[in-house]
């Protein structure tokens, strides 16, 4: 199948300032990962020169093989790191965020998943720059409540796992997922936190579902107890990717921004560029101004 000519609403600005060379030094000192370039995000340029990055931990080889994804796949990944941590933290310090997006390649060789890795980096970040706000993206732990908890009680301040697609194309695009599953894992998130720590996902058009399709699933991930919702297009990453069947145009972009938003999301990002990481603050600061308390 030919992928469809690129239409002119989908532009990414390219920035090629200093800033995004003092990000790239330091990842590279503190020999740390970012899903930004393990995914070949489109907004890599535009963040890295605003000197924010999502930190992807656990290594940069995933266990699973998801159909949309640029992450390379092991089943046997190398052991985790036991300085990534620590290292992660310098570099929030070094680059004096005030706000931070961790995520992980899948890690089903391990007994917990990774969610031990996830919480030391929440842990070792607020020693080092406690002011800090730590958005986790996790993956679904297989859906095992004792790990969930773990990341729950390291308090985040954001808890936030991806549905990535509608049920129909799940078992087809996500390695090794389910549909449901995630959206037990977005409820209990909600659920163990007594509501106080913001959840949040996102979902991918593009891929050959219908517009009702992701109306049902953006109904479904509000059910879960969910605030705040992505909306972005799909970009096959690679040529062996799972193919693009359209694009979305900006207007229903809108349409669906303005259907989460009537059922009750305090946030919603939707367009054509975004992804789960992108302008995660300001995503977070819509539910602060919901709910002052928070």
């Amino acid at each position: 199948m030919t992928r469809p000519k690129l239409p002119p609403w989908i532009r990414v600005r390219i920035k090629t300032a200093g800033d995004s060379e003092k990000v790239r030094q330091i990842l590279g000192a503190h020999d740390l990962n970012t899903v930004c370039q393990s995914a070949k995000c489109p907004n890599l340029a535009e963040c890295w020169h605003k000197q924010t990055a999502t930190f992807m931990i656990l290594g940069s080889r995933c266990t699973r093989n998801c159909r949309f994804c640029a992450v390379e796949h092991n089943r046997q990944p190398s052991p985790p790191s036991p300085s990534e941590a620590g290292n992660l933290a310098k570099a929030v310090l070094e680059m004096n965020l005030a706000y931070v997006v961790i995520t992980s390649v899948t890690r089903d060789d391990l007994s917990d998943g990774g969610a031990s890795c996830f919480v030391a980096a929440i842990r070792e970040i607020r020693k080092l720059r406690p002011a800090t706000q730590i958005e986790v993206l996790t993956p679904d732990f297989k859906g095992d409540r004792e790990t969930l908890k773990k990341i729950i009680d390291a308090a985040p301040t954001v808890f936030n796992h991806n549905l990535e697609t509608v049920e129909r194309l799940t078992s087809l695009i996500r390695s090794g997922a389910e549909y449901r599953r995630s959206l037990f894992v977005l409820k209990t998130a909600f659920e163990l936190s007594s509501g106080k720590i913001p959840v949040k996902s996102g979902i991918m058009v593009g891929l050959g579902e219908t517009d009702r399709e992701i109306e049902n699933s953006i109904a479904d991930i509000r059910e879960s107890g969910t605030e705040i919702l992505t909306i972005g297009q799909y970009l096959p990453p690679t040529e062996d990717s799972w193919e693009l069947d359209r694009y979305v145009h900006p207007d229903q972009f809108d349409a669906f921004r303005d259907f989460a938003l009537g059922i009750g999301f305090k946030s919603v990002a939707s367009g054509p560029l975004v992804r789960s990481s992108y302008h995660a603050e300001q995503s977070f600061k819509k539910i602060t101004q919901s709910h002052p308390t928070r």
